[in-house]
């Protein structure tokens, strides 16, 4: 029988047919008229920037797999003589005099890349923040090449790091320079260089949520669909590669700690505070030996040199100090070292590395972090085991989680240290005492540190960048980026002075609490520029206004209506925030 013709009454009606079963989903999943997504993009955008993550989640896979595989070769090369592509565990490693010459070696190589890409110095977030904020996340193509070869040859030479500082770096870099070889904005580039940035920790580590978190906590500036589906997709594509290249245990596997009862919780409310008094110890150490490399009257470019004959020394006397450290942490996290070489390890490998990342050599600062705490942890797990033997507790527990806060508290990233100490030995059923130690060392770490490790180097260098999430567009900028140059010092009654990195909120307090016209920027005890109060309003005007988000802000133009509200309680506050048009004020 043949087809039906179009004539035949009789025939079925196919197109009918599929009409009514096709009909329903046609209408579900027909293309939306165009429309936002997400601060701006639409579903075309949206969906361009999960093919890129898709792409950045390949690459930054495989390279993590190299970078992992480079340490490891060097490592094996360096210090034990002999060929490997696995990471060598150092538990049994005695070094002798010929450790100094490697280690020196290694500098001066670190030193002769860092004078072809100066930004492979350091541990890699402050660089990629003041690339972010500064130059609209514009990296040089070499950093791709450079970085992850200065710190595998400082790691692998007995440098006290992880491989996450370079990796973070690595990964960024190649998202930022597909950022710069597509037609995309600055904020879509942001994005892409953080995407990047959490693919390769994603898979060195095996910790996408950590990675995503990472992100939002130190790098993206924005909580938003746009840049979750690109991030999370390119963190499982890179953790999937982890597990099919390098296996898919977690890093520092703790298969046998157990849910601590709730006897023990108080517990770890005192190893909160002792995790926040190590973050203060981390970070003011780090600041002062900062500081006498800066005062030395050693040449810059020598720092890495002496820095790397620093750690040397202390792995000299204390070999578990050197490079990445991985087997420390594990056998700290399962609990297999007795209290006093825990604390002799951890003094030891804090020593070796202030003075290592102190003398501004490539590395990175999440693993050294790691093992010190780790093995302050166990040994007060050990503490509290003997105190109260009816309670069972396990040092593992307290080793685990004193890694993940005194992170989190060290870098002002809660959430990053302790889900990435939770998902890298695969103890998330530790999440309850892990949250409540984080809070408590947040609270110390934040009542005695100004800056963090993170942003220290930042504000040295003259700008300031705030984490927190917020449309104030007062904190989004700082004086030095408005003042007027100053020619001669304003005549006037003790006016009002504010330093060059202070937020433009100080300085409208400065005007509603004095009443005066203009203030004086100061640079240590010199006059560098003034503000005037038609200044301050043009700069707010400009930040209310910009069609891009920029880091660190939000979205400003929705700040108008909480502004005015603000300044409604003062006529010169009102005075200097404009006769704003009442359509455009945004509650």
């Amino acid at each position: 029988m043949g087809r039906p013709r179009s004539g035949d009454t009789d025939a079925p009606n196919h197109n009918y047919y599929r009409l009514t079963i096709y009909l329903p989903f046609m209408t579900v999943f027909k293309p939306a008229p165009r429309h936002e997504v997400s601060l701006g993009a639409t579903p075309a955008r949206m969906a361009l920037l999960a093919g890129l993550g898709l792409a950045l989640g390949v690459v930054g896979g495989l390279a993590a797999y190299l970078v992992v595989k480079l340490v490891a070769l060097i490592s094996n090369l360096a210090l034990l003589h002999r060929v490997g592509f696995s990471l060598p565990s150092l538990s049994h490693y005695n070094p002798g005099p010929e450790l100094i010459p490697v280690a020196v070696l290694g500098a001066l190589i670190v030193v002769a890349l860092s004078l072809w890409t100066p930004i492979i110095k350091g541990h890699g977030i402050p660089e990629s923040l003041e690339t972010i904020v500064l130059r609209e996340s514009r990296i040089r193509p070499r950093v791709v090449i450079a970085k992850p070869l200065s710190a595998a040859i400082a790691m692998g030479t007995g440098g006290p790091f992880g491989a996450e500082g370079p990796i973070i770096v690595t990964g960024g870099s190649i998202g930022s320079l597909l950022g710069q070889i597509l037609p995309v904005t600055a904020a879509e580039r942001r994005i892409l260089l953080a995407t990047g940035a959490a693919a390769g920790m994603a898979g060195v580590f095996a910790t996408p949520i950590a990675a995503v978190i990472m992100a939002f906590e130190l790098l993206l500036f924005e909580r938003s669909l746009r840049s979750l589906l690109p991030l999370s997709i390119a963190c499982a594509v890179a953790t999937e590669i982890h597990y099919l290249t390098l296996g898919a245990e977690p890093l520092f596997h703790a298969p046998g700690i157990h849910t601590p009862g709730g006897l023990q919780l108080p517990l770890f409310v005192v190893l909160g505070v002792a995790a926040g008094l190590l973050a203060v110890v981390i970070n003011k150490g780090l600041f002062a030996w900062e500081g006498i490399f800066r005062g030395s009257r050693l040449p810059e470019l020598w720092h890495p040199v002496a820095g790397a004959l620093g750690f040397a020394l202390v792995g000299l006397a204390v070999p578990g100090s050197l490079s990445v450290g991985y087997w420390a942490i594990t056998d700290a996290v399962n609990g297999r070292f007795l209290a006093g070489a825990a604390l002799a390890l951890a003094g030891a490998k804090l020593l070796s590395w202030w003075i290592a990342l102190a003398s501004n050599t490539s590395g990175g600062t999440l693993a050294p972090i790691f093992l010190v705490a780790s093995a302050l942890g166990d040994a007060m797990g050990i503490g509290f085991a003997h105190l109260f033997p009816s309670l069972h507790i396990q040092p593992g527990a307290f080793a685990l989680v004193a890694m993940g806060a005194t992170f989190g508290a060290s870098a002002r990233a809660l959430l990053t240290g302790g889900v990435f100490a939770l998902e890298v030995t695969g103890a998330a059923h530790l999440v309850v005492p892990m949250l409540l130690c984080l809070g408590v060392a947040e609270l110390v770490a934040g009542w005695m540190l100004p800056e963090r490790i993170m942003t220290d180097k930042l504000v040295r260098r003259g700008f300031r960048v705030e984490f927190d999430t917020q449309v104030d567009p007062f904190r989004t900028a700082v004086a030095a980026q408005v003042m007027e140059p100053l020619v001669e010092v304003p005549e006037g009654d003790a006016l009002p002075i504010v330093g060059p990195t202070s937020y433009l909120q100080d300085v409208l307090d400065c005007f509603l609490n004095t009443g005066a016209e203009k203030v004086v920027v100061i640079d240590g005890e010199t006059p560098v520029g003034v503000l005037s109060r038609s200044a301050l309003k043009d700069a707010l005007a400009r930040r209310l206004y910009e069609n891009e988000p920029q880091p660190p802000t939000l979205h400003p133009g929705k700040a108008i209506g909480r502004l005015l509200q603000r300044f409604s309680t003062s006529e010169a506050a009102k005075e200097i925030a404009g006769d704003f048009p009442e359509g455009e004020v945004a509650e």
